[in-house]
């Protein structure tokens, strides 16, 4: 039963659902039940890995969809945080809370090996929400230890550990491990509709695209929210913070942790044309760098624009423009755009309007809690298996050929991407230990691994 966008899901409703008339083949079957967790359970238990403002958000949104998930369990690298986001859910949602929030103190885990304590626990569902250095590391674990996973997109940030996600998503599809990613478009009623049509024909052969994730709200600056007091408003290193900590308080500046603007962001737009084309592209040749972010260190080594252009098997060429400029530039535009040999489509609805702003129309149910209800619904057994394991990692890595393009200033293929050795991944996690941070790439300086 569905109440004010809500599902409220009894044992009856399970097994009515669940069960299939003599003869037909069920559209879910599970090779050994207790491999999915939560079968037959009137609540399931999530635990989270990073509960700050986007995995705060993913919890409250999968309250808000289901009924019938309890949060158990958090992992956290600072104590601040881990505190600053239950209080975060607390103050925004208080009737679930009270419902649906039952962590214990001796489910609380803080520290580098927070995941291990998280995945440890009687948890049905991981949520990763770390920064997407982690999510190959944090999602190749909740594999092995049997868990469902929602797992924030890009999905890694060097091609050395997505290849590993790659295989982990493989072996979570024998086990019949629900994978559903951050990508929240695949969950948004608008694509679903769309997408389908445009790869039937309705207009024509696909023989151009365009994906833009160019904003003017500057650059995503997390150290703001932890400084001391007489730093605040200021773009500067705490001096309290070591290497280790001063990145990971920052993490969205600094490669190895974020994977740049366009692995990070302009991913939604890539991942959509991919989508479209059933595939990835075979090259990529950008251009790139910093126009305006200040050379300092708070601002790390990542660039501040992307321009790529990609090859996909058949020949269709897809441009990418991805930028984080200053609120001054008052230019904005989120959007995908498919050109057929028919006609056009911004891939969200049959139209050729350019910048999509809004996420769902009005009345809608928001995508952002529907990937959630998808989540559990497969879990449970209530629709169709989904792992989005595969098709994400592919977009991740695409956005990671478009930097390595403009960092190094040469076509990438997708084969080279694939062979890659680059491990951007520290060796050793130390709290204390000195992390260099080399400048932004230079191109002709720059060297592809």
């Amino acid at each position: 039963m569905i109440t004010n966008g809500k599902r409220s899901i009894t044992r009856r409703a399970f097994l009515h659902s669940s069960t299939v008339a003599a003869g037909a083949a069920p559209a879910f079957t599970i090779a050994k039940p207790e491999q999915v967790r939560g079968v037959g359970k009137e609540m399931l238990k999530l635990g989270i890995l990073g509960v700050g403002m986007r995995g705060s958000q993913a919890v409250l949104d999968t309250w808000a969809g289901n009924d019938n998930v309890q949060l158990i369990a958090i992992g956290e690298l600072f104590q601040d945080r881990l505190e600053r986001g239950i209080a975060s859910l607390k103050e925004r949602a208080p009737e679930q809370f009270a419902k649906k929030f039952k962590v214990q103190p001796d489910h609380m885990f803080v520290g580098f090996d927070a995941y291990k304590q998280v995945l440890a626990t009687d948890i049905d569902i991981i949520m990763i929400c770390t920064p997407p250095a982690y999510h190959p590391r944090d999602f190749i674990a909740a594999v092995e230890a049997g868990k469902h996973i929602f797992c924030e997109k890009p999905f890694g940030t060097d091609p050395v550990n997505v290849r590993k996600l790659m295989e982990a998503a493989r072996k979570a599809a024998e086990l019949k491990l629900v994978v559903v990613s951050g990508a929240q478009r695949h969950s948004h009623r608008q694509y679903l509709d769309t997408i389908p049509k445009i790869q039937a024909g309705a207009i024509g052969e696909v023989v151009a695209a365009y994906a833009n994730w160019a904003v003017n709200s500057g650059p995503v600056m997390h150290l703001r929210r932890d400084v001391s007091p007489e730093l605040k408003g200021q773009d500067v290193r705490d001096p309290r913070w070591t290497d280790m900590e001063f990145q990971h308080r920052n993490w969205y500046e600094f490669l190895w942790l974020c994977g740049d603007q366009v692995v990070e962001q302009n991913f939604h737009n890539i991942d959509v044309v991919n989508w479209v084309m059933g595939t990835h592209p075979v090259s990529a040749v950008a251009s790139g760098g910093v126009a305006w972010r200040p050379r300092t260190e708070a601002y790390g080594n990542i660039y501040d624009h992307n321009v790529c252009v990609f090859e996909y098997p058949n020949g269709m060429l897809m441009t990418s423009h991805g930028r984080q400029y200053p609120p001054s530039t008052k230019h904005r535009d989120v959007s995908e755009m498919v050109v057929g040999t028919k006609g056009r489509s911004n891939c969200h609805d049959m139209s050729t309007a350019r910048v999509v702003d809004s996420d769902f129309r009005q009345g809608e149910l928001s995508p952002y809690i529907q990937e959630h209800i998808d989540l559990v619904d497969s879990v449970l057994g209530l629709r169709p298996y989904i792992n989005q394991g595969i098709p994400i990692a592919e977009s991740t890595l695409t956005g990671i050929m478009a930097r390595e393009a403009a960092y190094s200033g040469m076509k990438i293929t997708w084969d080279m991407i694939m062979k890659s050795q680059q491990d951007l991944f520290p060796k050793v996690l130390d709290m204390n230990a000195r992390i260099e941070v080399p400048p932004a790439p230079v191109p002709g300086q720059y060297k592809f691994i």
